[in-house]
């Protein structure tokens, strides 16, 4: 490309960034004089810029004897309960990756967009890596459908959460044995193993571990649906996404690739924004800070 085309390239790709940027405003300023809450709807997308491989992709591989399985084999209930140490195994491994990756400019938006939001901000996320917590965002104001995968629970139902102990994934050059592992990972109610808090995919959503029904009231009635990083093949985020759309409430959709919720937005009330979370979150929480300081 010669000098001259590449200005002009460049220039036209300026203004197209400038058009949707405008057009970004104009979407939030309708939203902020809605009644109801801003959700940020978040997935693996936002987290592969942290260099988290997403779960689907062919770095999730893991190799249990002779076979490898792929991450949908092994997160089941039904690989659990046939080779609770292997599926454990994967899980620390996944573990000790989430730990040595760092919030990227994308959770650190969303973070922005919540202190400008306050009480009318809600994040539910997809992701168990933690980084949103890491990044600052608030429990209360956050809902982990999936999971956390630094937590754990009794795998027969006893009660509560536990984190799960540093010895078990922090140090993989000198792993505990299996005994050892087996030993710090029991219920100490019942002696059971305990289990990755992690939603699998031969369960079911539901309200006390993954805030099933309380996503679907708050999207029934948002103000505003920004969507990161998801492709929307899982029942609960897609449902959030048709229930705001059918809602008339704004959207919002950042995603390097087209999905069902760009669709979603392209019926006439959002805005597809393609490419990075890393790029466009943080222009949405500076449009944000913008807006909210006017009121």
């Amino acid at each position: 490309m010669s000098g001259a085309l590449l200005i002009l390239y460049l220039a036209r790709v300026s203004e197209a960034i400038e058009s949707l940027e405008v057009r970004l405003r104009l979407l939030l300023e309708r939203a902020l004089s809605r009644a109801g809450r801003c959700i940020f709807l978040t997935g693996a997308g936002i987290s592969a810029e942290s260099g988290i491989p997403t779960f689907r992709g062919s770095e999730g591989y893991w190799r249990v004897g002779s076979r490898n399985y792929h991450p949908q084999e092994l997160a089941t209930r039904a690989a659990f309960d046939r080779m609770p140490d292997a599926v454990w195994s994967w899980y620390l491994h996944r573990r000790r990756i989430c730990a040595e990756a760092q919030p990227n400019r994308g959770h650190v938006a969303v973070t922005d967009a919540a202190t400008q939001l306050g009480e009318r901000f809600l994040l539910i996320t997809q992701n168990v890596d933690g980084l949103h917590g890491r990044a600052g965002a608030l429990a209360e104001r956050m809902y982990e459908i999936h999971g956390n995968i630094s937590f754990m629970r009794c795998s027969v139902r006893c009660e509560g959460l536990l984190p799960v102990p540093a010895a078990a994934w922090a140090d993989p050059s000198q792993p505990p044995s299996t005994g050892e592992l087996r030993a710090l990972l029991r219920c100490s109610t019942c002696g059971a193993l305990m289990r990755p808090h992690v939603l699998w995919f031969d369960e079911h959503y539901d309200e006390e571990s993954y805030r099933f029904e309380s996503s679907l009231r708050a999207a029934a009635d948002a103000a505003l649906l920004v969507v990161v990083g998801t492709a929307g093949t899982t029942n609960l985020p897609l449902r959030i996404g048709e229930l705001a759309a059918r809602s008339g409430t704004p959207l919002v959709i950042i995603d390097p690739e087209p999905s069902p919720f760009s669709a979603l937005a392209a019926g006439g009330q959002g805005i597809f924004l393609q490419g990075l979370a890393g790029f466009w979150l943080p222009e949405l929480a500076r449009q944000l800070r913008a807006l909210t300081r006017q009121v």
